[in-house]
């Protein structure tokens, strides 16, 4: 509502400093008719002509003839109608029937403004100014009326430059929700691509607990309960608690760590104020999967660390692992990670940074991004 107030109020504060260009034009120097010619029906018709012509334009052939892809058909009626502007010539008119009236106006009272003396005019022979009454024939043939043309295709440039850009932002509006619905699709299948790689490897490891009779087959169950209650009921928001996303974290863990033998050192570090955050879910998980994928070595001794810190509603997330050798050319290609590093890149943009690489040996993670406390 306050929009289309706002174009009424611009229509007619622009149309009102048309008229009284084309008003001042015409009046002249002749400030006291002023108040009679603007209420003239003379002037009241010419204003409705280009009234006329500029909303037939605008809401009737660019609409339904030119953005139609019939552009023969508008230029036809556009040069008609400029033509039969020329041939009428309305300023022309209202130029001279504007003279008429002022000129019929009674003049001031006798005795309060002397007359001036006729004119001495010498018979010597010379072109003659037509007279107003002379008739038509015996005026200047073929006098164009300039005025009238460039008003026409002022009204008629505007309107249909108008109604480009408003067609042109339509069709940016739709560019921009079509590209918000691709990044959405991208999303969700990025999303269903770590959902089963997960669950495979994490099945994969209760399938070894229960054939090797563990103890701990029946808390590896009721931990990928939680995880799979996690997962159908909670990632399908946008952003979820931190909390949340902090202890499916910590199950995946605890599920990771029935597996290992004595040979590997889990230590998990959290710190800061995590409740009231929100994260983006499963956005870290991929890092921790890779930790256990390629970190760990039935022949040596290993050391993984996983690192989360709040603080100042940032996350920085560390994690480190060594990188054994024959791992080396898996861990470049983790569909995980270049999943996750897309995400990133959909949902924070340029509000996260990411270092994935190798140092000393190991194969270290940096990630730090904003947890917000609310949707926003």
């Amino acid at each position: 509502m306050k929009r289309s107030w706002l174009t009424i109020s611009a229509h007619i504060a622009g149309w009102l400093f048309f008229f009284s260009l084309v008003a001042g034009f015409v009046n002249g120097t002749g400030q006291d008719a002023w108040p009679g010619m603007l209420f003239s029906k003379s002037f009241l018709g010419f204003s409705l002509l280009y009234l006329l012509l500029f909303y037939l334009n605008t809401f009737v052939l660019i609409p339904f003839i030119y953005l139609r892809g019939k552009y023969i058909l508008y230029a036809l009626v556009s040069v008609g109608l400029l033509a039969a502007i020329m041939y009428f010539k309305p300023f022309d008119k209202l130029m001279t029937i504007n003279r008429n009236e002022r000129a019929d106006m009674p003049g001031p009272p006798p005795g309060q403004m002397p007359a001036p003396p006729p004119p001495q005019w010498e018979n010597k022979p010379g072109p003659q100014m037509p007279s107003r009454n002379e008739p038509p024939q015996n005026r200047r043939p073929g006098k164009t009326d300039i005025v009238s043309t460039i008003l026409f295709l002022a009204v008629w440039s505007l309107g249909l430059a108008i109604c480009i850009i408003r067609q042109w932002r339509i069709t940016e509006k739709k560019m921009l929700q079509a590209e918000a619905d691709r990044a959405n699709a991208e999303l969700s299948f990025l999303k269903a691509q770590i959902n089963p790689h997960f669950l495979f490897n994490t099945l994969n490891n209760i399938y070894s607990l229960a054939v090797t009779g563990s103890e701990h087959t029946a808390l590896s169950v009721m931990k990928l309960s939680n995880i799979m209650r996690y997962l159908t009921d909670d990632v399908r928001a946008d952003f979820v608690w931190l909390e949340d996303e902090l202890d499916f974290l910590r199950d995946y863990i605890d599920l990771q760590k029935l597996r290992l033998g004595a040979n590997t050192e889990v230590r998990l570090i959290t710190a800061g104020e995590v409740a009231g955050k929100r994260i983006v879910p499963l956005i870290l998980v991929a890092f921790v999967e890779n930790v256990f994928k390629y970190g760990v070595s039935k022949q040596q001794a290993s050391v993984i660390t996983i690192s989360i810190e709040v603080k100042d509603n940032r996350l920085f997330f560390h994690t480190d692992n060594p990188l054994f050798p024959d791992k080396k050319e898996q861990v470049s290609t983790g569909i995980g990670i270049e999943n996750t590093r897309q995400r990133l890149q959909h949902l924070y943009q340029h509000q996260y940074t990411l270092s994935v690489g190798e140092q000393n040996g190991r194969f270290v993670v940096d990630l730090e991004l904003p947890v917000p406390g609310s949707l926003a």
